[in-house]
């Protein structure tokens, strides 16, 4: 049993990044889905898909190269944790590397991104960044 699935999550896509793999898998959940899709809407992962299985299914991560072999994402970084909640109302929403990257927000209206959460004027739970 995980009792942080979203640090996992990240832990295994930077670890792949870091060896260069092409894709990832890792157990699937609704809320690890809605961070891919998030992911590949603001461009950092190539696709995902959900796989199926007798369990609770897989989620494949592919990711996004340049053509020199870098990967899109150079960092992820989980900020709120089991032991230590981060909440910000909407006027502490936090930039991420000067726009450059997203933070990932729980909030009242669902998982968005920063720039989401500032449009819209919510605050709400900081999971992770993304640059």
């Amino acid at each position: 049993m995980l009792t942080d699935p979203i640090a996992d999550m990240l832990t295994r896509m930077r670890n792949a990044i870091l060896i260069k793999n092409e894709k990832v898998d890792m157990p699937a959940s609704k809320m690890k889905v809605e961070i891919a899709k998030m992911l590949k809407e603001e461009g950092f992962i190539k696709s995902y898909k959900i796989l199926k299985d007798k369990k609770q299914g897989m989620l494949r991560v592919v990711f996004k190269y340049t053509p020199d072999n870098h990967a899109i994402i150079s960092g992820l970084r989980k900020i709120s944790k089991p032991g230590r909640r981060v909440y910000v109302g909407k006027d502490e929403i936090p930039s991420v590397m000067g726009n450059m990257g997203i933070a990932i927000m729980t909030t009242s209206k669902g998982i968005m991104t920063d720039k989401e959460c500032r449009r819209d004027g919510v605050g709400g739970e900081v999971l992770c960044y993304i640059w």
